[in-house]
């Protein structure tokens, strides 16, 4: 019997989760919003199944029964809970067990560690509200799966970087970035091994456990820009004071730029057992560079991560 997966979220990690998927034999389902993008998946081999998060009423009937489930979805922009998941967890009929969950959560809801290293033990401490909506909806599956027995995993997951999802178009636009020494300490995966993190996550025994998902070489955020602009041939940015930034910056770039923290990925390493490819940004880039294009984009409900413009956001499709 092949492997059931139904993604949430398949745009650009879910779409590769599916690939992945897909190569071992199994049978993916996904989410999605519109014809155009029933269409696309299908395209691929993924099954269509049509739903909105934001319309409740049209959930009905999800089969997710003996599925592993992963769930990439951002929550809305504005709020400090997440409806989404509530909607996507209240359209789960009692008497159906998927057979695993696997959150996508951000490490945004650590808030600022002053550069220290930290692992999965340190507490919550989420200084924004996009953060606040992560942590909200990590506590509500927490919540869910406890009371219907569904094993789970929340990974909190680094910037994604990758083909396709580069800050060019920010570095073509010539916009400054914070002076190197007042520069926080900001972290990174690429999306090759997230994915890899991903599956691992969804083939483990365990339940309920928390994963930093990171390359575990940290650097700072101006240093990632200026890294690549150098692949790509781009003049490295303009670097300002904090000060100046206040006046040129938004205030989404501002608040990251307000946060600064170092991942320690070995529980992901351990107990998840990843192996991963691209260990530095510099092998990273390579690869990026190896391969330019960007995956398809399948229409749904979002996936990735870290709505950062500089590594990776999320997406809602």
């Amino acid at each position: 019997m092949a492997r059931e997966i139904f993604i949430v979220g398949c745009g650009y990690t879910g779409f590769k989760v599916a690939q992945r998927e897909q190569k071992r034999g199994a049978h993916v389902r996904a989410l999605v919003r519109s014809p155009g993008g029933a269409e696309r998946l299908r395209a691929s081999g993924i099954e269509p199944v049509p739903g909105d998060l934001d319309d409740r009423a049209s959930l009905a009937a999800l089969p997710v029964d003996e599925s592993i489930i992963y769930y990439f979805v951002p929550p809305p922009a504005h709020g400090v809970d997440d409806p989404r998941l509530h909607a996507f967890l209240d359209a789960i009929g009692p008497q159906t067990r998927p057979h695993r969950l696997v959150l996508l959560s951000t490490t945004g809801v650590y808030g600022d560690c002053v550069g220290m290293w930290i692992d999965e033990e340190r507490p919550p401490n989420p200084q924004t509200d996009r953060a606040r909506r992560r942590l909200a909806a990590e506590q509500e599956l927490q919540g869910w799966a406890h009371a219907r027995g569904v094993p789970f995993a929340i990974l909190r997951v680094a910037g994604i970087y990758g083909p396709g999802r580069l800050p060019i178009e920010r570095l073509q636009r010539g916009s400054p970035v914070l002076r190197e020494a007042e520069s926080p300490w900001s972290n990174r995966v690429h999306v090759d091994d997230l994915v890899t993190a991903c599956l691992a996550a969804a083939d483990q025994n365990d339940s309920g456990r928390v994963y930093n998902i990171s390359d575990g070489h940290p650097t700072t955020m101006t240093d990632y820009f200026n890294r690549v602009a150098d692949a790509c041939g781009l003049p490295r940015p303009l670097q300002i004071s904090r000060e100046q930034a206040k006046g040129t910056m938004s205030p989404e770039m501002l608040s990251y730029l307000s946060e600064s923290r170092r991942l320690d990925n070995s529980r992901m390493r351990t107990e998840l057992g990843v192996v991963l490819r691209y260990l530095t940004l510099a092998d990273g880039l390579r690869a990026c560079f190896r391969h330019p294009s960007a995956p398809p984009r399948a229409a749904g409900n979002g996936a990735g991560t870290d709505a950062l413009p500089s590594a990776g956001r999320q997406e809602q499709n």
